[in-house]
């Protein structure tokens, strides 16, 4: 089951439709933290469309007439879906905002993923590196062994 994610700008937008005569059709948005979802017909019963953060790469102001604010949302494979808001509701600025605040949050956690990995590397290697160094038999002491030439033991001590 999914959970409903606080909505932090419900109101309505037009899209430019993908037909030949690129039509402008008002929608229904709903601005969460993770995503903009996008119903017919100003219908939040009807089944909408979702496009998530993660697959957004960048919000784009076309042009900002006396009217309106034409603005185009990319998304990573590229496809740009056009939108235009009343001069005054922002909704460029909102939707960007949010995009902005999921990507760094985003960026955040593959930051502290990428140095958890490396210093659960970095334990491996330096455990690695003990076992080895108490398994060898000229290393394991702290001084040479009997019979052993000084300048061979430090030596090894220092190339190991």
């Amino acid at each position: 089951m999914k959970m409903q994610a606080e909505v932090i700008r419900e109101g309505e937008l037009e899209k430019r439709s993908d037909s030949l005569f690129q039509l402008w059709k008002k929608k229904l948005v709903v601005l969460t933290k993770d995503s903009l979802s996008l119903f017919p017909d100003g219908h939040k019963r009807a089944k909408g469309k979702e496009l998530g953060f993660g697959s957004i790469l960048k919000v784009d102001c076309v042009e900002r007439t006396g009217k309106y604010i034409y603005f185009t949302i990319v998304t990573k494979d590229r496809k740009e879906i056009d939108f235009r808001c009343p001069d005054q509701s922002c909704w460029n600025a909102s939707i960007t905002m949010a995009l902005i605040d999921f990507q760094n949050k985003r960026a955040i956690q593959d930051f502290k993923s990428r140095q958890e990995m490396e210093q659960a590397a970095g334990t491996q290697e330096r455990r690695l590196a003990r076992a080895k160094k108490a398994s060898s038999p000229l290393l394991s002491s702290p001084h040479p062994q009997p019979g052993m030439p000084v300048a061979e033991y430090y030596c090894c001590r220092l190339y190991s």
